[in-house]
């Protein structure tokens, strides 16, 4: 619980409109400490929203505007407000990135509900959250003996693996579908360099979670 009287001021954060509906009355029907007072879909409308600055911001890592999410930290933090990412994937170098840039929280859109609550609350109380699932993918990627791959490809791997068809790996990344189609090319020549045949989507999920790409349920 808050360690005041009054509730947890939040403001969400996520260009997917249907997820932001979704969360937004979970969150109000989930906890009774927490006050959802804005909800928009880019950053300059949280900026500029008439209850800004809140307390917690649960930020979408995936947005769309090519503004580095460091420099979003950054923003939040001299006014005051706390920060918990959302993301599709789990990219280990996003991840210590965003925490070295001053956010409390992670979490990955696959992972419990529930987990949100408790990362808000943590958050507030400025406390860091970053889920057991989460934190051992982190640190099993130092001994991963796959091969390298850049920023972009871990998140059409994770997206694909996740079960998303190639046009809304596309969609969701803001690339071409012939584009995305390339990378998923590109991933599984070098798999195949490596000793790893991920020719199949099972198989690309199954290299995707064992290299912690790709977090399971």
């Amino acid at each position: 619980m808050t360690t005041t009287d009054r509730p947890i001021r939040l403001a969400l954060v996520d260009d997917h409109r249907m997820l932001l509906g979704a969360l937004t009355e979970w969150i109000r029907s989930a906890a009774d400490d927490i006050e959802m007072v804005a909800a928009v879909t880019t950053w300059p409308e949280l900026l500029t929203h008439p209850e800004f600055p809140v307390d917690v911001v649960l930020l979408d890592l995936d947005l769309k505007d090519n503004i580095p999410v460091s420099l979003k930290i950054s923003t939040l933090k001299t006014t005051g407000v706390k920060t918990v990412l959302m993301s599709t994937y789990s990219e280990p170098a996003l991840v210590r990135e965003a925490l070295a840039a001053g956010a409390l929280g992670y979490l990955v859109k696959s992972e419990e509900a529930n987990m949100i609550v408790d990362a808000i609350r943590a958050a507030y109380n400025g406390k860091s959250y970053i889920s057991a699932e989460l934190d051992y993918a982190l640190n099993s990627t130092e001994n991963v003996e796959g091969p390298r791959l850049s920023a972009q490809e871990r998140r059409v791997m994770a997206l694909y693996g996740a079960g998303e068809p190639v046009k809304a790996v596309a969609y969701q990344l803001g690339i071409s579908e012939e584009t995305a189609k390339s990378y998923l090319k590109r991933i599984r020549e070098k798999y195949r360099l490596a000793g790893y045949d991920v020719g199949t989507k099972v198989a690309l999920r199954k290299r995707a979670i064992h290299d912690g790409i790709l977090l399971t349920d």
